[in-house]
């Protein structure tokens, strides 16, 4: 926590009060202490009062992880500041433990100087030992390092509950909310939202509302008069650019920018998904948007959910699928389908670690290859990449984009980092956003040698190599469909080898074809001999690295792909005017081995697959590594 100057005020009986420019701060605890949604209503908060902020949710792949145990740890962590920021921190500066499990796994973390908040109520003989305490770490001097507040939350929410009509066991349930209370009074956070959100949520059981709103005040009374805190602490307000904001998570900025490209596009949509972690917050999303035209189908299984995705493309809508990399790889003989139909398809990817079911719950950028290659013959596709939470929507709607002008699937990458982290999202105007309509097939488009006026299915526009998209039904434009190889123009059955080549050549220049901006780089001083490269989410981290090596007097580029299929058309000149590209990826170096082998670049790698984002610290001390040795 970094303290402003001049920042300590007291006033005559009341505690005293510190402005910082920014905190993290990590919640953390067994997966059923409701760590999710304790963070998630103090991003709310945070965001009510316009701090900027990212997020970092990690917790088990199992719906009820063994309790007390290092598995079974799910965490929350928050970064909220008075000034533009990339990142949910890199080291927390305060950790809300719930039980010893919770400090094992997340202490190594924390800086000298960090705050520790525990529920010392959890630590007991068997809960520290079921962990590997052989002694308590309040009295070994393990965290001398830190300042740590020993607070029974399970018993004062307890305590606080007696008077009301609540079992036992709910009571002690409601103790995450205690914490919430004490962390919002210490942070200066307003809870009147989230008393709000609590009565909205347990409307059907009122005593269950009543519970948890008292374990709330209870909390922020007990850091009003305990003396164990006698700082307050006020992060002010950020200067964003203006406009009407929200918090929101990469997940739903998705399911927004699809509703947002049907709108513009002035097409129905339709999206069919199979629920897979961590992409079915898309289809919960849009199945909330009936009114905008939107139609979901949860399917048996992800073949039939691309199965119906392609066919409302054929009807004319949107057609959309939602999937992570299990899913992708059982639709890819269906989007080889949608290649051959020349359909509009968007294939949302938001990928999770592996290989198989792998980490699920965890993030990683391993299916880029899949994304460019992972089909049956050659088979090209457009692939689009998000770069941020609030960036998905933005992206979402560029594959709509590509998808509904070139007639084509589009692979929309995201992961489970953007997925599930959340920050500021400004809301745009319509005029801002991009008009996507596209004109259906109407008549006859081709005139025989006879003069007889017939339709060709795949009669190409000489701009965009797009076929005409006729809908089922339309007199006159009655047509084959099917997987079997098609004629040039006149979609019928071919199987002459002349005439194979020419369409295998023309969906590749299709994908060629489609115009993508510029790579634009970031270059302040423009004497950088160091590029730094990225794709996908690692764009904070990146960025955050970046702002750290140039602050310290080092020159360094940087840039950042959306479109990885095709690239921009400067990339070959962007990469040979640096000595040095330095690549990080979540991966073995995916997207290095697509450069080296595409632009004959001696591209510098840095790759990790933890499951977890890279931190800003982790990518300066490497970049700065190879500034100073370029």
């Amino acid at each position: 926590m970094n303290e402003s100057a001049g920042s300590v005020a007291e006033q005559p009986g009341t505690k005293q009060i510190r402005q910082l420019d920014h905190v993290v701060i990590r919640f953390a605890g067994d997966s059923g202490d409701g760590m999710q949604l304790t963070g998630d209503r103090f991003t709310s908060e945070t965001a009510q009062l316009g701090n900027d902020l990212s997020t970092l949710p990690n917790f088990p792949a199992e719906i009820r992880a063994p309790a007390g145990t290092l598995p079974g740890v799910s965490s929350f962590q928050l970064h909220f500041a008075d000034h533009d920021i990339l990142t949910p921190g890199d080291e927390p500066d305060v950790l809300v433990a719930m039980n010893p499990a919770a400090l094992k796994a997340n202490v190594g973390d924390l800086p000298a100087g960090a705050t520790i908040i525990v529920n010392i109520d959890e630590f007991g003989k068997r809960p520290m030992a079921k962990v590997g305490y052989t002694a308590s770490p309040f009295e070994d001097g393990s965290l001398a390092d830190f300042t740590v507040h020993e607070v029974p939350l399970t018993s004062m929410t307890v305590g606080a509950l007696e008077e009301l009509d609540v079992a036992k066991r709910d009571a002690v349930r409601a103790k995450n909310m205690f914490a919430l209370g004490l962390i919002s009074w210490l942070y200066s956070r307003p809870v009147e939202s989230t008393i709000a959100f609590i009565e909205r949520k347990f409307a059907a059981r009122p005593e269950i509302a009543r519970a948890n709103v008292a374990a709330i005040k209870a909390g922020w009374a007990y850091g009003e008069t305990t003396e164990g805190f006698a700082v307050r602490y006020e992060v002010k307000p950020a200067k964003l650019a203006a406009g009407n904001y929200r918090n929101i998570t990469g997940n739903t900025a998705l399911a927004y920018g699809l509703v947002a490209a049907g709108v513009q596009s002035k097409l129905p949509v339709f999206l069919g998904a199979y629920p897979i972690t961590p992409a079915s917050d898309i289809l919960h999303e849009l199945s909330k948007h009936k009114r905008f035209g939107v139609t979901t189908f949860q399917a048996e299984d992800e073949i039939a959910a691309v199965g119906a995705a392609v066919g409302a493309s054929y009807g004319g809508a949107l057609g959309i699928t939602s999937t992570s990399g299990p899913g992708v790889a059982l639709k890819s003989e269906t989007i080889s389908l949608a290649v051959a139909l020349e359909l509009p398809l968007v294939i949302v990817d938001v990928q999770r670690a592996g290989p198989s079911t792998g980490l699920p719950t965890k993030t990683e950028q391993a299916d880029l290859n899949i994304a460019l290659y992972g089909r049956h013959g050659e088979a090209p596709v457009a692939v689009v990449a998000a770069s941020s939470p609030s960036d998905c929507f933005h992206a979402a709607i560029e594959a709509s984009r590509i998808a509904l002008k070139y007639r084509t699937p589009v692979i929309l990458l995201s992961d489970g980092y953007l997925a599930n982290g959340s920050e500021p999202w400004r809301l745009p105007e319509i005029s801002e956003l991009p008009n996507l309509e596209v004109a259906y097939a109407d008549g006859p488009n081709h005139t025989l040698p006879d003069g007889e006026e017939v339709f060709w299915p795949y009669k190409r526009d000489p701009e965009t190599l797009a076929r005409p998209w006729a809908i089922p039904g339309t007199p006159g434009l009655e047509h084959r469909i099917g997987g079997l190889e098609k004629k040039d123009g006149t979609g019928d059955i071919s199987y002459d080898p002349a005439n194979h080549d020419l369409m295998v050549r023309t969906r590749a220049a299709r994908i060629e074809a489609i115009e993508v901006p510029d790579l634009d780089v970031e270059d302040p001083d423009g004497d950088a001999r160091v590029l730094a490269l990225g794709w996908g989410s690692t764009y904070g981290p990146i960025g955050a690295a970046c702002r750290k090596l140039r602050a310290n007097g080092h020159s360094i580029a940087q840039a950042h792909l959306r479109h990885l299929a095709p690239m921009p058309a400067n990339l070959g000149k962007v990469l040979a005017a640096y000595d040095k590209v330095i690549i990080p990826e979540m991966n073995l170096g995916q997207l290095s081995t697509v450069l080296r082998a595409r632009f004959l670049v001696d591209t510098v790698g840095y790759q990790q697959v933890r499951g977890l984002p890279f931190t800003s610290t982790e990518l300066e001390s490497v970049f700065e590594e190879v500034v100073k040795n370029v």
